[in-house]
Protein backbone atom coordinates (compact mmCIF):
# COMPACT_ATOMS: atom_id res chain seq x y z
CA UNK A 1 0.00 0.00 0.00
CA UNK A 2 1.37 3.08 -1.00
CA UNK A 3 1.65 5.82 1.45
CA UNK A 4 4.21 8.60 0.89
CA UNK A 5 6.04 10.12 -2.26
CA UNK A 6 9.46 11.67 -1.54
CA UNK A 7 9.54 14.02 -4.71
CA UNK A 8 12.50 15.46 -5.08
CA UNK A 9 11.94 18.56 -7.35
CA UNK A 10 15.50 19.57 -7.34
CA UNK A 11 19.39 18.06 -5.93
CA UNK A 12 20.17 21.74 -5.94
CA UNK A 13 21.00 23.39 -2.73
CA UNK A 14 22.30 27.34 -1.41
CA UNK A 15 23.78 25.01 2.01
CA UNK A 16 26.79 22.99 2.44
CA UNK A 17 25.61 21.03 5.16
CA UNK A 18 28.46 18.81 6.92
CA UNK A 19 26.48 15.20 7.37
CA UNK A 20 24.13 15.97 3.67
CA UNK A 21 25.13 14.17 0.71
CA UNK A 22 23.85 17.44 -1.15
CA UNK A 23 26.72 19.35 0.75
CA UNK A 24 28.91 18.20 -2.66
CA UNK A 25 27.58 20.53 -5.45
CA UNK A 26 29.63 19.46 -8.16
CA UNK A 27 27.48 17.12 -9.48
CA UNK A 28 24.38 18.46 -8.01
CA UNK A 29 24.49 21.83 -9.42
CA UNK A 30 23.92 20.62 -12.82
CA UNK A 31 21.11 18.71 -12.56
CA UNK A 32 17.69 20.08 -13.68
CA UNK A 33 14.36 21.66 -11.84
CA UNK A 34 11.57 18.72 -11.76
CA UNK A 35 9.24 20.13 -14.16
CA UNK A 36 5.55 21.25 -13.43
CA UNK A 37 3.33 19.62 -15.83
CA UNK A 38 5.22 16.23 -14.86
CA UNK A 39 4.48 16.98 -11.43
CA UNK A 40 1.32 17.96 -11.84
CA UNK A 41 0.77 14.54 -14.15
CA UNK A 42 2.69 11.94 -11.42
CA UNK A 43 0.95 13.55 -8.20
CA UNK A 44 -2.81 13.07 -10.03
CA UNK A 45 -1.76 9.61 -10.77
CA UNK A 46 0.06 8.92 -7.16
CA UNK A 47 -3.39 10.85 -5.55
CA UNK A 48 -5.46 8.15 -7.73
CA UNK A 49 -3.40 5.27 -6.30
CA UNK A 50 -3.67 5.89 -2.78
CA UNK A 51 -1.36 8.00 -2.13
CA UNK A 52 -1.84 10.53 1.43
CA UNK A 53 1.47 12.22 1.87
CA UNK A 54 3.75 14.24 -0.47
CA UNK A 55 7.09 15.37 0.93
CA UNK A 56 8.54 18.12 -1.82
CA UNK A 57 12.16 17.96 -0.86
CA UNK A 58 15.35 18.19 -2.45
CA UNK A 59 18.64 19.83 -2.07
CA UNK A 60 16.66 22.93 -1.18
CA UNK A 61 12.75 22.92 -2.27
CA UNK A 62 12.35 26.63 -2.22
CA UNK A 63 14.74 26.85 -5.23
CA UNK A 64 12.45 25.93 -7.82
CA UNK A 65 10.55 28.66 -8.40
CA UNK A 66 7.20 26.87 -8.57
CA UNK A 67 7.13 25.11 -5.92
CA UNK A 68 3.63 27.04 -3.73
CA UNK A 69 2.31 25.74 -7.04
CA UNK A 70 3.26 22.39 -6.54
CA UNK A 71 2.02 22.48 -3.03
CA UNK A 72 -0.90 24.22 -3.41
CA UNK A 73 -1.64 21.42 -6.37
CA UNK A 74 -0.61 18.47 -4.11
CA UNK A 75 -3.13 20.10 -1.33
CA UNK A 76 -6.09 20.55 -3.49
CA UNK A 77 -5.92 16.46 -3.91
CA UNK A 78 -6.25 16.58 0.07
CA UNK A 79 -2.53 15.35 0.49
CA UNK A 80 -1.08 16.01 3.23
CA UNK A 81 1.93 18.51 2.29
CA UNK A 82 5.56 18.72 3.89
CA UNK A 83 8.51 21.06 3.09
CA UNK A 84 11.88 20.90 4.93
CA UNK A 85 13.78 24.47 4.22
CA UNK A 86 16.85 25.90 5.86
CA UNK A 87 14.91 28.85 5.68
CA UNK A 88 17.20 30.87 3.60
CA UNK A 89 14.47 31.98 0.71
CA UNK A 90 11.28 31.26 2.94
CA UNK A 91 10.47 35.19 2.94
CA UNK A 92 10.17 35.07 -0.81
CA UNK A 93 7.52 32.36 -0.58
CA UNK A 94 5.67 32.02 2.85
CA UNK A 95 2.84 34.74 1.63
CA UNK A 96 2.37 32.38 -1.50
CA UNK A 97 2.67 28.94 0.67
CA UNK A 98 0.61 29.83 3.52
CA UNK A 99 -2.17 27.22 4.32
CA UNK A 100 -0.57 25.07 1.22
CA UNK A 101 1.90 23.11 3.74
CA UNK A 102 0.42 20.81 6.49
CA UNK A 103 4.19 20.12 7.68
CA UNK A 104 6.63 22.98 7.23
CA UNK A 105 10.04 22.08 8.77
CA UNK A 106 12.86 24.77 9.35
CA UNK A 107 16.10 22.98 9.97
CA UNK A 108 18.18 24.39 12.95
CA UNK A 109 21.30 22.64 13.78
CA UNK A 110 22.41 24.60 17.06
CA UNK A 111 21.58 26.94 19.36
CA UNK A 112 24.77 28.74 18.78
CA UNK A 113 25.06 30.65 15.86
CA UNK A 114 28.43 30.18 15.39
CA UNK A 115 27.84 26.50 15.20
CA UNK A 116 25.09 26.49 13.24
CA UNK A 117 26.40 28.67 10.24
CA UNK A 118 29.72 26.81 10.19
CA UNK A 119 27.85 22.95 10.42
CA UNK A 120 25.66 24.75 6.96
CA UNK A 121 28.28 26.31 5.46
CA UNK A 122 26.65 29.46 4.77
CA UNK A 123 25.03 31.87 7.34
CA UNK A 124 21.05 31.20 7.90
CA UNK A 125 20.76 30.86 11.66
CA UNK A 126 19.14 34.62 11.44
CA UNK A 127 17.02 33.44 8.43
CA UNK A 128 15.73 30.50 10.41
CA UNK A 129 14.33 32.57 13.40
CA UNK A 130 12.96 35.26 10.84
CA UNK A 131 11.31 32.31 8.98
CA UNK A 132 9.73 31.03 12.06
CA UNK A 133 8.22 34.77 12.78
CA UNK A 134 7.08 34.88 9.46
CA UNK A 135 5.29 31.98 9.20
CA UNK A 136 3.38 32.45 12.62
CA UNK A 137 2.06 35.74 11.43
CA UNK A 138 0.65 34.14 8.53
CA UNK A 139 -1.17 31.29 11.00
CA UNK A 140 1.21 28.68 9.85
CA UNK A 141 2.61 26.18 12.77
CA UNK A 142 5.80 25.29 11.70
CA UNK A 143 8.30 22.74 13.03
CA UNK A 144 11.79 23.19 14.28
CA UNK A 145 14.03 20.23 12.70
CA UNK A 146 16.92 19.58 14.70
CA UNK A 147 19.23 16.84 13.14
CA UNK A 148 20.97 15.01 16.11
CA UNK A 149 24.61 14.11 15.45
CA UNK A 150 27.67 13.13 17.86
CA UNK A 151 29.33 16.85 18.30
CA UNK A 152 25.49 18.57 18.84
CA UNK A 153 23.60 16.04 21.43
CA UNK A 154 24.39 17.64 24.27
CA UNK A 155 22.64 21.07 22.79
CA UNK A 156 19.54 19.39 23.04
CA UNK A 157 18.29 21.26 26.05
CA UNK A 158 18.96 24.10 24.47
CA UNK A 159 17.07 23.82 21.26
CA UNK A 160 14.29 22.66 23.16
CA UNK A 161 14.21 26.20 25.08
CA UNK A 162 13.89 27.45 21.97
CA UNK A 163 11.45 25.53 20.78
CA UNK A 164 9.34 26.76 23.98
CA UNK A 165 10.26 29.93 23.53
CA UNK A 166 8.97 29.97 20.16
CA UNK A 167 6.14 27.35 21.44
CA UNK A 168 6.80 25.01 18.61
CA UNK A 169 7.43 21.45 18.48
CA UNK A 170 10.81 20.46 18.56
CA UNK A 171 11.40 17.17 16.06
CA UNK A 172 14.81 15.40 17.13
CA UNK A 173 15.91 13.62 13.65
CA UNK A 174 18.83 11.42 14.52
CA UNK A 175 21.09 11.27 11.87
CA UNK A 176 21.71 8.07 10.21
CA UNK A 177 24.76 6.26 8.80
CA UNK A 178 25.22 7.53 5.42
CA UNK A 179 27.99 8.51 3.35
CA UNK A 180 30.80 8.34 6.04
CA UNK A 181 28.41 9.77 8.77
CA UNK A 182 28.98 7.17 11.13
CA UNK A 183 25.74 7.48 12.93
CA UNK A 184 24.72 7.97 16.57
CA UNK A 185 26.59 6.71 19.56
CA UNK A 186 25.28 4.77 21.77
CA UNK A 187 25.83 7.35 24.65
CA UNK A 188 24.24 9.92 22.25
CA UNK A 189 21.00 7.96 22.13
CA UNK A 190 20.41 7.18 25.60
CA UNK A 191 21.19 10.85 26.65
CA UNK A 192 18.62 12.30 23.58
CA UNK A 193 16.21 10.06 24.59
CA UNK A 194 16.13 10.55 28.50
CA UNK A 195 16.03 13.96 27.83
CA UNK A 196 12.99 13.70 25.53
CA UNK A 197 11.28 11.34 27.57
CA UNK A 198 7.76 12.89 28.84
CA UNK A 199 8.40 16.49 26.37
CA UNK A 200 5.39 17.46 25.13
CA UNK A 201 6.92 19.46 22.84
CA UNK A 202 9.76 17.27 21.52
CA UNK A 203 9.20 14.41 18.67
CA UNK A 204 11.47 11.84 19.17
CA UNK A 205 10.20 8.55 17.17
CA UNK A 206 11.91 6.10 19.46
CA UNK A 207 11.42 3.24 16.95
CA UNK A 208 14.27 5.18 15.33
CA UNK A 209 16.44 4.24 18.38
CA UNK A 210 15.26 0.91 18.30
CA UNK A 211 16.31 -0.05 15.08
CA UNK A 212 19.94 1.46 15.78
CA UNK A 213 20.58 -0.44 19.05
CA UNK A 214 19.88 -3.87 16.98
CA UNK A 215 21.72 -3.14 14.36
CA UNK A 216 19.98 -1.74 12.00
CA UNK A 217 18.26 -3.65 9.20
CA UNK A 218 18.33 -6.62 9.26
CA UNK A 219 18.28 -8.22 5.55
CA UNK A 220 17.38 -11.89 6.44
CA UNK A 221 13.78 -10.32 8.25
CA UNK A 222 13.72 -6.70 6.50
CA UNK A 223 11.40 -4.23 7.98
CA UNK A 224 11.99 -1.90 5.07
CA UNK A 225 8.76 -0.90 3.26
CA UNK A 226 11.06 1.94 0.82
CA UNK A 227 9.37 -0.15 -2.15
CA UNK A 228 5.71 -0.90 -1.38
CA UNK A 229 4.84 2.01 0.86
CA UNK A 230 6.99 4.43 -0.61
CA UNK A 231 7.58 6.20 -4.00
CA UNK A 232 10.47 8.29 -4.94
CA UNK A 233 10.96 10.73 -8.06
CA UNK A 234 13.57 12.47 -8.82
CA UNK A 235 13.65 16.00 -10.77
CA UNK A 236 14.43 14.13 -13.82
CA UNK A 237 11.29 12.54 -13.82
CA UNK A 238 11.76 9.07 -13.28
CA UNK A 239 11.09 6.73 -10.37
CA UNK A 240 14.04 5.79 -8.08
CA UNK A 241 14.58 1.99 -7.05
CA UNK A 242 14.56 0.77 -4.36
CA UNK A 243 15.31 4.52 -2.90
CA UNK A 244 17.06 7.78 -2.97
CA UNK A 245 19.68 6.98 -0.91
CA UNK A 246 20.82 3.36 -2.41
CA UNK A 247 19.06 4.33 -5.59
CA UNK A 248 20.20 0.61 -7.68
CA UNK A 249 18.00 1.86 -10.35
CA UNK A 250 15.74 4.48 -12.41
CA UNK A 251 13.01 3.95 -14.49
CA UNK A 252 11.46 6.91 -16.78
CA UNK A 253 7.66 7.59 -16.35
CA UNK A 254 7.02 7.07 -20.00
CA UNK A 255 3.84 5.38 -19.23
CA UNK A 256 1.07 5.54 -16.68
CA UNK A 257 2.56 4.93 -13.13
CA UNK A 258 -0.30 2.49 -12.25
CA UNK A 259 1.29 0.75 -15.53
CA UNK A 260 5.03 0.93 -14.13
CA UNK A 261 4.07 -0.33 -10.55
CA UNK A 262 2.67 -3.77 -12.05
CA UNK A 263 5.81 -4.62 -13.84
CA UNK A 264 8.21 -7.78 -12.88
CA UNK A 265 11.06 -4.80 -12.65
CA UNK A 266 8.74 -3.55 -9.55
CA UNK A 267 7.62 -7.05 -8.18
CA UNK A 268 11.25 -8.03 -7.92
CA UNK A 269 12.16 -4.37 -6.31
CA UNK A 270 8.62 -5.07 -4.14
CA UNK A 271 10.12 -8.48 -2.87
CA UNK A 272 13.71 -7.63 -2.25
CA UNK A 273 13.16 -4.40 0.01
CA UNK A 274 15.15 -4.39 2.47
CA UNK A 275 17.12 -7.73 1.08
CA UNK A 276 19.75 -6.18 -0.76
CA UNK A 277 23.24 -6.56 0.59
CA UNK A 278 23.72 -2.55 0.63
CA UNK A 279 20.18 -2.88 3.05
CA UNK A 280 22.13 -4.73 5.79
CA UNK A 281 22.39 -2.18 9.13
CA UNK A 282 20.40 0.56 6.83
CA UNK A 283 18.66 3.44 9.34
CA UNK A 284 17.62 5.93 6.84
CA UNK A 285 15.02 7.75 8.53
CA UNK A 286 13.16 8.88 5.57
CA UNK A 287 11.87 5.00 4.71
CA UNK A 288 12.24 4.11 7.85
CA UNK A 289 8.95 6.19 9.18
CA UNK A 290 6.63 5.50 6.79
CA UNK A 291 7.94 1.35 7.31
CA UNK A 292 6.36 1.56 10.69
CA UNK A 293 2.95 3.35 9.97
CA UNK A 294 1.09 -0.08 11.03
CA UNK A 295 1.23 -1.51 14.55
CA UNK A 296 2.86 -5.15 12.83
CA UNK A 297 5.60 -5.53 14.97
CA UNK A 298 7.49 -3.97 17.89
CA UNK A 299 9.13 -1.08 15.87
CA UNK A 300 6.11 0.04 14.97
CA UNK A 301 4.70 0.44 18.29
CA UNK A 302 7.81 2.25 19.50
CA UNK A 303 6.74 4.69 17.15
CA UNK A 304 3.41 5.43 18.49
CA UNK A 305 3.37 7.29 21.45
CA UNK A 306 5.72 9.70 19.55
CA UNK A 307 3.16 10.11 16.68
CA UNK A 308 0.33 10.21 19.07
CA UNK A 309 2.30 13.26 20.74
CA UNK A 310 2.89 14.83 17.79
CA UNK A 311 -0.62 14.60 16.20
CA UNK A 312 -2.02 16.08 19.59
CA UNK A 313 0.57 19.42 18.76
CA UNK A 314 -0.66 19.51 15.22
CA UNK A 315 -3.99 18.88 15.25
CA UNK A 316 -5.17 20.11 18.62
CA UNK A 317 -2.86 22.85 19.90
CA UNK A 318 -3.28 24.51 16.46
CA UNK A 319 -7.32 24.11 16.43
CA UNK A 320 -7.64 25.57 20.33
CA UNK A 321 -4.71 28.27 18.83
CA UNK A 322 -6.98 29.31 15.83
CA UNK A 323 -9.84 29.34 17.72
CA UNK A 324 -8.70 31.71 20.54
CA UNK A 325 -7.73 34.09 17.88
CA UNK A 326 -10.88 33.99 16.40
CA UNK A 327 -12.35 35.10 19.60
CA UNK A 328 -9.67 37.71 19.77
CA UNK A 329 -10.40 39.46 16.68
CA UNK A 330 -14.54 39.18 17.11
CA UNK A 331 -13.63 40.97 20.31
Amino acid sequence: MLLLCNYYVTYRCNAYCEFCHFGNHDDFIKTPFAKLEDFKSNVAQLSSLGVKFIDLTGGEPLLHKDIHLMAEFAKNLNMQTSITTNGLLYSKFAEKLAGKINLLHFSLDSPDEEEHNKIRKVNCYNHVFNSIEIAKSLGEFPDILFTVTNETYKKLPQMYEIALKHDLVLIVNPVFSYFGNPGLSDEAMDYIEEFAEGKLNIYLNNAYLKLRRSGGNNISKPLCKAVSRVIVISPYNEIILPCYHFGNERVPIDRPIKEIRETEKLKYYKKMEGRFDFCKGCTVNCYFEPSFAFPTNSYAIASLPSKLKYSYNKLIKQKLKKKNLSNLELH
